[in-house]
């Protein structure tokens, strides 16, 4: 009876606690508990590093110009002649090539979605606090860009700024912060009324240190979850623009116009397409994964 007694007080203490943490506490708790969300965390994590290293590893560890043709080494197969992922159409290594084309990738995309979130937050946190003609002039903005074609914006917008890394990056956050805007400003508008916001405004403090210090906590899980799952998606978005000839142009390397410019060469050297499409999708996979991963944690209704 004294067993069942300490068990029962054991729970109920765990149970306070429970209810005593905050939803960040919670989120952290649920996702050190999800090995599926941990694996591609640790997935994505290795992946930046090596991006960050590939100079490093191509310049002085492979001691390879990841630009640079030999034809006499044209379509090596993986492991032959000192080519561990085999080497393209001009002799270029394989690897050292994929290595650079991966960063770029996840550069486009880290930084892509960053750019565009923060245009769409810092857009629908002022729209939907102050009300009125300023949210009417940030919503007209949004629907106009939202009424033209995208494929045709980024055909203009490229031919402009340039089919570079940089340039892609500018356009992504210009053109890609309508969805996000919605949902925060649709979060602003709802938080605005609340009773501590109502009552920071009574004591005095100005609009932007209450959208800064009151509105922008509540809105994490929201910009957490759309970064991964945004991340994942720019990356696809390169690898699609790179088919239709308006992403990143050769020599610079990245996995779209790695795989695009492989296709031709099916029959000579089908690693050529294995390798990067093999890289996209586990990349865009796990970016996924964790995406969702965060969309339960941050989600109180949601029980692991």
């Amino acid at each position: 009876m004294t067993k069942y007694k300490t068990k029962t007080v054991a729970k109920l203490k765990n149970e306070e606690q429970l209810v005593g943490e905050s939803l960040t506490s919670k989120a952290l708790r649920s996702i050190r508990r999800d090995k599926l969300t941990l694996a591609a965390m640790s997935f994505l994590l290795t992946m930046t590093v090596i991006s960050l290293m590939a100079p490093v590893i191509t310049d002085h560890i492979m001691q390879v110009d990841p630009n640079e043709p030999n034809t006499a080494d044209k379509f090596t197969p993986p492991g032959a002649d000192g080519f561990i992922l085999g080497s393209d159409e001009i002799g270029r290594g394989h690897m050292a090539r994929l290595l650079h084309g991966n960063a770029i990738s996840m550069a486009i995309g880290v930084f892509g979605i960053l750019f565009a979130l923060t245009n769409g937050v810092l857009l629908g946190m002022i729209g939907g606090y102050f009300g009125g003609i300023i949210d009417d002039l940030i919503n007209w903005l949004a629907q106009t860009i939202d009424s033209i074609p995208g494929l045709y914006l980024l055909l203009l917008f490229s031919s402009v700024f340039g089919f570079k890394a940089q340039s892609l990056v500018l356009v992504i956050g210009l053109i890609g912060w309508i969805s996000i805007y919605r949902l925060v400003r649709g979060q602003t508008l709802s938080i605005r009324v609340e009773e501590y916001i109502i009552a920071a405004r009574s004591i005095g403090a100005g609009p932007f240190r209450i959208m800064f210090q009151h509105v922008l906590p509540n809105l994490v899980s929201v910009i957490v979850i759309n970064l991964a799952l945004g991340a994942g998606g720019l990356i696809l978005l390169e690898s699609a623009l790179s088919f239709l000839g308006l992403g990143v142009h050769p020599p610079q390397a990245t996995l779209g116009n790695m795989l695009t410019n492989s296709f031709q060469y099916l029959h000579h050297g089908p690693h050529l397409i294995i390798f990067p499409g093999l890289m996209i999708s586990v990349t865009v996979l796990c970016f996924y994964l964790v995406g969702d991963g965060l969309r339960d944690a941050f989600d109180p209704t949601f029980q692991r």
